[in-house]
């Protein structure tokens, strides 16, 4: 066809003509103007499954399930201050001195879900972490100061108290009675936007996405595909039901958004640590006292194993739970509390439910002969007793520590100092260091009272070294170096 002036401008007037209609209709229907792609999808192909014809379908409606859950989440907003250090080239070139520090308030904010009718709320840890102001705002808009009972960063579990009653709270379903492909709904506060409700299914059990960076974190999620974001951390994953199985805690993501797949902590494992966090202040947690490696196929075949899933022993420490039981190097343990073990995760998971001091049956392959055996968990120092943190830092010194009097400072001509009154055993005794040595200093800092000493004690990690300074009883001056 051969094309004209007039041509074209016929053309382009009908163009415009459609493309206006086009958008008159797309108004019409809502269109806010984000660019929206839809993508011709072939036909799926028809296969057959093995699903029974009396198989579970999707609930008809989750309105039971939210009503019964939205108003026992709640809205956890955070103050708190942090510090940073501007330079000022100017301060140190003309003054000599360095740039003053600048302190400044940070806001923040996550979900919370109501564990009964007189205030008890859990959270995640890293939603109140470091926060000097914790306000709570009820899906009713009545907001209450939040105290803070205790955090376990290890589970990013934290239990927070108001003072209120006859509160909504949900049930507590046990979550080892979940089920891959059961449908969930996710409850909390993305972006601010309360009591916001989403759907999907459980995906998988027992993920380990090493998102924890404390020693000894226990991380075996409930992965979901509801959609979680920024804002729903600490708050409710339940059933049809309305029942807590999960605290939603983590998601996947490259952007910061929800793309596809979120975490939640188990409910049988918040439940143990919330009422450690209530009875002693800390989570009391049990330990059995090996190394271990997860069974993979390639180790499977390097070490001729019978079973190719579980957690293969590759040491036992002499004294902990698993050698005063009769587990051996090479065993696979394959089943704890009746739960089947196929990852560190499952272990880690099993442990975490239990206290020291109680017994649990373990089962074990050993060169293809499964094993039963009865295991007395222990604590970290290798005792079954219940501790507190400041007790547990007591004893893993191994000595009981006492100020000095003004008067005994002047005696001895010394301005700082502690004395150690008793060995208990532990790390004091293994380092020789005696009874009445004298504390000068704790890794070069100053030590002038017990309390300061244990501050600085508290930050060592395993593997840390440590340098204790001071006198002898004889007063002659010396040094004791170990490994935390």
């Amino acid at each position: 066809m051969k094309v004209t002036t007039k041509t074209l401008g016929l053309l382009f007037f009908t163009a415009l003509g459609g493309a206006a209609i086009a958008l008159g209709g797309a108004h019409l229907m809502g269109y806010s103007g984000k660019t929206v792609i839809i993508q011709e999808r072939e036909a799926p192909v028809a296969q057959r499954t093995n699903l029974s014809a009396g198989a579970a379908a999707m609930p008809s409606d989750f309105v039971g399930a939210a009503e019964r859950t939205v108003e026992a989440v709640v809205h956890v907003k955070t103050t708190a201050e942090r510090v940073q250090n501007y330079y000022n080239p100017f301060n140190d070139l003309f003054f000599g001195r360095p740039s003053t520090p600048q302190r400044f308030e940070v806001q923040g904010s996550g979900s919370g879900v109501i564990l009964s009718e007189d205030g008890y709320i859990v959270t995640n840890n890293h939603v109140i972490d470091g926060a000097k102001d914790i306000t709570i705002t009820l899906a009713n808009n009545d907001e209450y100061k939040a105290t803070l009972v205790g955090t376990d960063p290890t589970t990013d579990i934290a239990l927070l108290k108001i003072e209120a009653r006859e509160l909504d709270y949900v049930q507590v379903a046990n979550s080892d009675n979940v089920r891959l492909g059961q449908w969930v709904l996710a409850v909390g506060n993305p972006f601010n936007l309360t009591s916001t409700v989403t759907a999907g299914i459980i995906s998988a059990k027992g993920r380990d996405i090493n998102i924890i960076d404390e020693q000894s974190a226990i991380e075996s999620f409930l992965q979901t595909d509801a959609a979680v974001n920024p804002g729903n951390s600490g708050g409710a994953l339940v059933n049809t039901a309305g029942e807590l199985v999960g605290i939603n805690t983590a998601i996947s993501s490259r952007s910061g958004s929800f793309e596809g797949y979120s975490f939640a902590v188990p409910s049988n494992l918040m439940l143990k640590v919330v009422k450690d966090l209530k009875d002693f202040g800390r989570v009391q947690r049990a330990f059995m006292g090996i190394n271990y490696n997860e069974v993979t196929p390639a180790l499977a075949a390097e070490l001729d194993l019978n079973v190719n899933s579980g957690v293969y022993v590759a040491n036992v420490i002499a004294g902990g739970a698993a050698d005063d039981a009769g587990l051996k190097l090479g065993d696979v343990i394959i089943n704890v509390a009746g739960k089947e073990v196929r990852s560190g995760a499952d272990l880690t998971e099993a442990l975490g439910q239990h206290r020291p001091g109680e017994r649990l049956d373990i089962v074990v392959n050993r060169n293809g002969q499964n094993k039963k055996f009865e295991l007395l968990l222990k604590n970290k120092l290798g005792t079954t007793e219940m501790l507190t943190k400041e007790e547990e830092l007591l004893r893993s010194f191994g000595a009981e520590l006492e100020n000095l009097s003004a008067n005994d400072k002047r005696r001895l001509g010394i301005r700082n100092g502690i004395r150690v009154a008793e060995i208990l055993g532990g790390r004091f005794e293994k380092a020789g260091i005696p009874e009445g040595f004298i504390i000068i200093k704790l890794n070069n800092i100053y030590i002038d009272e017990v309390e300061k000493f244990e501050n600085l004690a508290r930050q060592f990690n395993p593997g840390d070294g440590v340098l204790i300074q001071g006198f002898e009883p004889n007063g002659n001056a010396n040094y004791y170096a170990f490994e935390w």
